[in-house]
């Protein structure tokens, strides 16, 4: 999928706009005159720039070249299993994100692993095996090794 620039320039912009105004709720540190939210807004005002840019050399391009398409699709955005799989790659990170403290790690790992193994055929019940054995390895990488609070979710009562 390709985007014109200046829709990415756009974006960029409004981005820049948002992390400036969400640094500007950073606390200040007493008796310094640069505080927490100095990187942030500088990187902001940088964004902005670089995405202004981008937005006027996209609108320059596409006025030199007539008049070309905002959004050009890919050839396999037609095709079926290729549709199904991003549709199922976009539809499993939404559950991940709403899903993931509710539901816990591990069963929403589980099934994030599943789905994509599955919609690359791969065998189900390898498919099935291999994401509950990767989703323990990852959980135990990071819960224990790491110390990174990984949300248990329903799983709470039995959690090790």
């Amino acid at each position: 999928m390709k985007f014109n620039d200046a829709l990415w320039g756009a974006a960029l912009v409004v981005f820049a706009g948002l992390l400036f105004v969400h640094a500007q709720g950073f606390p200040a540190i007493p008796g310094q005159s640069v505080g927490p939210g100095a990187l942030p807004k500088a990187l902001a005002v940088g964004l902005a720039v670089c995405g202004a840019l981008m937005f006027v050399g996209g609108l320059r391009a596409n006025a030199a070249a007539g008049g070309l398409p905002w959004v050009v699709l890919p050839d396999w955005f037609a095709s079926c299993p290729q549709l199904l799989g991003f549709a199922v790659l976009v539809a499993i990170n939404l559950l991940y994100v709403l899903g993931v403290d509710r539901i816990g790690f591990v069963i929403t790992g589980w099934i994030y692993l599943a789905a994509l193994m599955l919609v690359l055929r791969v065998r189900p019940l390898l498919a099935i095996a291999v994401a509950l054995v990767m989703t323990l390895l990852i959980h135990y990488c990071f819960y224990k090794l790491l110390r990174v609070p990984l949300p248990w979710g329903v799983l709470q009562p039995i959690a090790w």
